[in-house]
């Protein structure tokens, strides 16, 4: 999965572990225990992770309820608002498909 380079910096930090998806096809393939590489679009660097549990939801709004904002990637200065989801997905394929906070454990 291809990553911008705060999420991707974040998460080879240890302080990201929920990645934000849709819920469509592709994400319904994983499974607990899978493994993700993500590559960074700046730069090409990769990461392996391991997925550890998938929180599906209707909808951003309704995840961003249950995680603390840091654990989705936002900094303590920043606002965690579900809309900024709809940057990536537009409202109607996230209504579409749902969504899912993919839990995640940066592998050594």
């Amino acid at each position: 999965m291809k990553l911008n380079n705060k999420p991707f910096t974040m998460i080879k930090n240890g302080r990201k572990n929920i990645e934000l998806r849709l819920y469509d096809e592709k994400r319904r393939k994983l499974n607990i225990g899978d493994e993700i590489i993500f590559e960074n679009l700046e730069d090409g660097e990769t990461i392996s992770v391991t997925v550890l549990a998938l929180h599906k939801y209707e909808s951003f709004a309704a995840l961003y309820k249950h995680f603390d904002k840091s654990a989705m990637g936002y900094e303590d200065n920043e606002i965690a608002n579900p809309d900024d989801m709809n940057e990536y997905y537009t409202p109607e394929k996230q209504k579409q498909y749902g969504v899912v906070g993919i839990e995640i454990s940066l592998n050594k």
